[in-house]
């Protein structure tokens, strides 16, 4: 009986495996097939849990933002897609200061500010709204002269593409398949 129950065990991480693998695009994968694809990335790290009760956001100062943790992973996520060759068409940001840092300080160029990222946490914006704004970004790009960074919050990326990311991940949406990855780094 132990001897069935280990195999069907196996078998489930086995097949949760490839089901992940299918899910999931490599940074080599993005690189060789790019035109049609927007990268998400969840900003880079700024300790604490939604934004102060006095939030502004025209105020950094009434905002979580980066730490030097989370300055220094955006340069280097900046400096990983630089060593691949990967250049981004056109870089969005949220409103909010830590995503505009970490677009920043990726160092990858100029971004332009788009209210479809912004962040409804909190309610201090509209998630029907903000999420209506992002499908009018998403379905206006050039499907074939990607790629595009939208530098945003969890709840965006979570909501658009189904995929929970940890503070300075990243998904991967392609235009034409309308299908989200989670994008795999490897180290």
């Amino acid at each position: 009986m132990k001897l069935i129950t280990l195999y069907i065990i196996f078998q489930f991480f086995l097949n949760f495996n490839v089901f992940a693998s299918e899910n999931s695009i490599s940074l080599e994968n993005l690189k060789k097939n790019s035109n049609n694809k927007v990268v998400f990335m969840r900003h880079a790290l700024a300790p604490g849990y939604g934004d102060p009760i006095n939030f502004n956001v025209s105020d950094c100062t009434t905002q979580r933002n980066l730490d030097k943790t989370g300055i220094e992973q955006s340069k280097s996520t900046g400096t990983l897609f630089k060593n691949n060759g990967i250049k981004f068409t056109k870089i969005f940001s949220s409103f909010w200061c830590r995503c505009k840092d970490t677009a920043f300080f990726l160092k990858m160029g100029n971004y332009e500010l788009h209210k479809g990222l912004n962040s409804f946490f909190q309610g201090h914006v509209d998630k029907e709204e903000t999420l209506s704004e992002l499908n009018n970004l998403i379905n206006n790009l050039n499907q074939n002269d990607g790629p595009y960074l939208m530098v945003t919050h969890y709840v965006v990326i979570q909501a658009f593409t189904g995929i929970s990311l940890p503070s300075g991940g990243m998904a991967v949406y392609d235009l034409k398949a309308q299908k989200a990855y989670d994008l795999k780094i490897d180290n």
